[in-house]
């Protein structure tokens, strides 16, 4: 009893965000637990611990990158294994976390709903418990619905309906958490002339990567809808602006891709083949990984577009990692506004809050530093690799996207390091980063007089 009283002790005296951080680590810990086990590996294949351990942060962080291929590593029941973990990642260590709380019938006391509330990215208590609940439908329903839709349309590809439904429950898991990960050997590759397969792999990405609320308020849109309710249903703030900068976002990706390969990569190319290689390349930049052909054909100029795709990522409260689309969303506004002399920022009928424009810079300012130590620090360990393999390998994993031009199995293990610190910081957030590092939020107890100095 007086271990468990120190230890509880010990997590009350910690932050939130440095509980939530705790509890990631104890998921890599056990992850790399199970993918020791006998039976996850192929009979004759030999994984050694450092790999292992890659592999665990990888698939935490639901990011794919990978020292091995997946299809030649892993059984069947390996295949299981990592399907589990994702939705560790994917979901939430927290939100999964609460539904088995629920399920023994435990009671959520205030602490876990404050660390609900920090692993969810939420400015209230309130209502934190349905929240998981939600999450929880719609992530894990969007998967079977996924899976069913892959299996069935796999029977064509495969000799068995096993072989079809693992395919496709795997594709659909991998796709919605926004994994990167395949278990054909060869990403989406095989249905690269498969336009349906790519267009329900990108409605999954989409349902990963867009966040959360948004779907739960898509929902509750489509109900009061249903319902024929006459008092109108009112978008959040949140909702309008990190839908908008996604749409925004995946269009500007799609034509610049187009644009920069029409006569390089996607020369000779119809242009219906040339729109879905463009669409889904932009769509798996804001943190998929996945990837209908080989990145290696593309130039330099796309290579390094969708090094700034990845590093942007996906939506808070979602499975995708990077500086997030509504961070990026608030710098591009600050910079309009600043430059028209407006103090407040305003969109959508409503005006931005400054904490929320101080923050999204502070974390733009760490990623972008972050980063750029990470390419310089492997570009001297790792002196015979490209710098734009480099460049594009560490913003995949910041990004938690897993595209890689081949390079990852050849790292050094300094730069492998790199990349999982990348990965994990990606998987929790900068915020939650810089609150590990910081500590409890503490008032100023006195200030000094305030100074102006001479800046740009």
């Amino acid at each position: 009893m007086l271990g468990k009283s120190k230890i509880r002790v010990w997590l009350e005296e910690r932050s939130p965000a440095q509980v939530i951080s705790g509890y990631y680590l104890l998921a890599v810990t056990i992850s790399i637990l199970l993918f020791s086990i006998p039976g996850v590996h192929r009979l004759g294949v030999k994984v050694t611990f450092f790999d292992t351990v890659f592999t665990a942060v990888s698939v935490v962080s639901d990011t794919g990158l990978s020292v091995f291929n997946i299809s030649e590593t892993y059984s069947v029941f390996g295949y299981f294994v990592i399907m589990l973990v994702l939705q560790f990642g994917g979901i939430g260590i927290m939100a999964m976390s609460t539904f088995f709380w629920m399920l023994l019938g435990r009671k959520i006391g205030l602490r876990e709903r404050r660390l609900i509330m920090v692993d969810n990215n939420q400015f209230a208590l309130s209502g934190l418990v349905q929240l998981v609940k939600d999450i929880l439908k719609i992530i894990l329903l969007t998967e079977l619905i996924g899976a069913l839709i892959f299996g069935f349309h796999f029977l064509k590809y495969y000799p068995t309906w096993k072989d079809a439904f693992l395919q496709g429950l795997f594709a659909s898991v991998s796709a919605t958490t926004n994994a990167g990960m395949d278990i054909t050997g060869e990403s989406l590759s095989p249905y690269a002339g498969d336009y349906f397969v790519q267009l329900v792999t990108i409605i999954l990405i989409i349902f990963g990567a867009i966040g959360f609320p948004v779907l739960i308020e898509a929902k509750a849109y489509l109900s009061r809808k249903k319902m024929k309710l006459d008092h109108p249903f009112r978008f959040s703030l949140f909702a309008k602006l990190t839908t908008s900068t996604y749409g925004i976002l995946l269009v500007i990706g799609t034509i610049l891709i187009l644009l920069l390969e029409y006569q390089h990569a996607f020369k000779g190319m119809t242009w219906h083949e040339s729109f879905f290689y463009a669409f889904f390349q932009a769509t798996t930049t804001r943190s998929a990984g996945l990837t209908t052909m080989d990145i290696n054909e593309f130039s330099m100029p796309t290579l390094l577009v969708m090094s700034v795709f990845m590093f942007i990522g996906g939506s808070p409260n979602s499975v995708g990692g990077g500086i997030r689309t509504t961070t990026f969303a608030l710098n591009i506004l600050f910079i309009y506004h600043f430059a028209k002399g407006n103090r407040e920022i305003k969109i959508f009928n409503r005006e931005l809050h400054q904490d929320d424009i101080l923050k999204s810079l502070a974390i733009t300012l760490l990623a972008i530093v972050m980063c750029c130590v990470s390419v310089i620090a492997i570009s001297i360990s790792d002196k015979e690799q490209q710098l734009i393999a480099i460049f594009l390998e560490v913003c995949s994993a910041f990004g938690t996207v897993g595209l890689s031009m081949g390079i990852t199995p050849d790292l050094s293990i300094v730069a492998k390091c790199i990349l999982m610190v990348l990965m994990f910081i990606g998987r929790i957030g900068l915020t939650s980063f810089l609150f590990v590092i910081g500590g409890q939020k503490k008032n100023a107890k006195f200030h000094y007089p305030i100074e102006r100095v001479i800046t740009g």
